[in-house]
């Protein structure tokens, strides 16, 4: 029998927020997965163990979960004004395919620790002790990321006093700016953020229902639907929904539906092929409730409650990018969001989810009828858990 040699790639693994990912220098893939197409997707699948029929990723870095199941490829950026070019790809775990057509905004908190511990910033931009300012160019969707990095000695500091929800220990805060996160719609109205030109529509999910629906894209493109209109209080953990089938089958058609509604996909078929967006969330005012690590949280310590849920199942926290877009919404008023956190305006939100709670700011403003928001702004984490090789068959990709 000829067996295939296994090959080492140099990665670094690392968590960003409530995520983690492997990551990789474009310079460091091999020759073949230096570039878009389907050596780099096998690899990249081969790296985290995909596709899996066991759904446990035994046989890889991933984690089973749309959290644990991403990579990321960095390299010196040649745009202006940025340093880092940042693509990120979602793995599916049971199908043979990787989503590139969305940011992953916990892991975004990575990037620039990453960028400055593996050489692709200059040594003149990171300060002896400080805040080492990187600017990203987040090319999956062309929009820029500022991160805000603390430096001690020279090098990335990764502790730190910053508790995080979703997270079991304390780290260094690392801020986030999504510079103008809003994108282009390519729904009914083809108008920006709101594809369809409104704030809420009427959604039409056949054999579901028909519910109002806010569709924005913001951080990323993301289908707002009340809790109470799905039979759902906003309290929910992940085993409520996560062991119901059923549910999950109706959270699909909805997310599917809103997906065409968007412009995203052009029929309900294509939305198989298509798992990391939109995502899907449902909103409800202020409750009481326990959060998955014990926790109570009071309906006092919170503007309103979000759960959504990520490659078909309920999020244990909550994706960073879909905090852009819930902190984008509820800066308009008039939104489903804007409307759970009781209304008006406002520029900071903090929303209960199944982890605990999450604050996040956003600047909007109107101008020439239509709603802009100039950033969003949020805090996470993010530390390197193993550095060093991953090793893959080299007849794998």
């Amino acid at each position: 029998m000829n067996a295939a040699p296994q090959i080492r790639i140099p990665a670094t693994y690392m968590r960003g927020g409530t995520s983690k990912g492997v990551f990789f220098r474009l310079q460091d893939l091999p020759d073949s997965a230096q570039q878009p197409g389907p050596a780099r997707d096998r690899l990249l699948q081969r790296v985290v163990g995909s596709p899996d029929p066991y759904g446990k990723q035994i046989d890889g870095m991933g984690g089973a979960t749309s959290s644990t199941s991403k990579a990321v490829i960095l390299s010196a950026s040649s745009r202006p004004d940025h340093e880092v070019d940042y693509l990120f790809g979602q793995v599916s775990i049971d199908s043979a395919f990787v989503d590139w057509s969305g940011n992953c905004g916990n892991l975004s908190a990575a990037v620039g620790p990453f960028a400055i511990g593996n050489g692709l910033l200059p040594a003149e931009r990171i300060p002896q002790d400080g805040i080492c300012t990187v600017r990203i160019w987040q090319a999956n969707i062309g929009k820029t990321i500022v991160a805000h990095v603390p430096i001690t000695g020279g090098q990335v500091q990764e502790t730190g006093d910053f508790e995080l929800d979703g997270v079991t220990f304390p780290a260094a805060e690392v801020q986030l700016e999504f510079l103008d996160p809003a994108d282009e719609g390519e729904g009914e109205g083809g108008t920006t953020m709101f594809p369809t030109g409104r704030l809420v529509d009427e959604l039409e999910v056949p054999g579901v229902g028909t519910f109002k629906a806010t569709l924005i894209n913001a951080g990323i493109p993301t289908v707002f639907v009340n809790a109470s209109d799905i039979g759902y209080t906003g309290t929910e953990l992940q085993d409520a929904i996560n062991g119901d089938a059923q549910a999950l089958a109706r959270f699909e058609a909805i997310r599917a539906w809103g997906a065409v509604k968007m412009g995203l996909i052009k029929e309900i078929g294509e939305a198989a092929k298509r798992q990391h967006t939109p995502k899907v969330a449902f909103v409800a005012p202020p409750a009481d409730y326990v959060a998955s690590s014990g926790k109570a949280v009071r309906a006092a310590d919170v503007d309103l409650l979000v759960r959504a849920l990520s490659m078909g199942k309920l999020h244990h926290a909550m994706m960073g990018t879909a905090a852009v877009a819930i902190g984008t919404a509820a800066a308009i008023p008039g939104t489903l969001v804007n409307l759970a956190a009781g209304g008006g305006e406002r520029n900071a939100v903090r929303f209960g989810h199944p982890s605990g709670t999450l604050r996040v700011g956003a600047e909007a403003m109107r101008a020439d009828g239509q709603w802009q928001v100039t950033k969003a702004v949020m805090s996470r984490s993010a530390r390197v858990l193993m550095e060093g090789w991953v090793r893959v068959p080299g007849d794998s990709f």
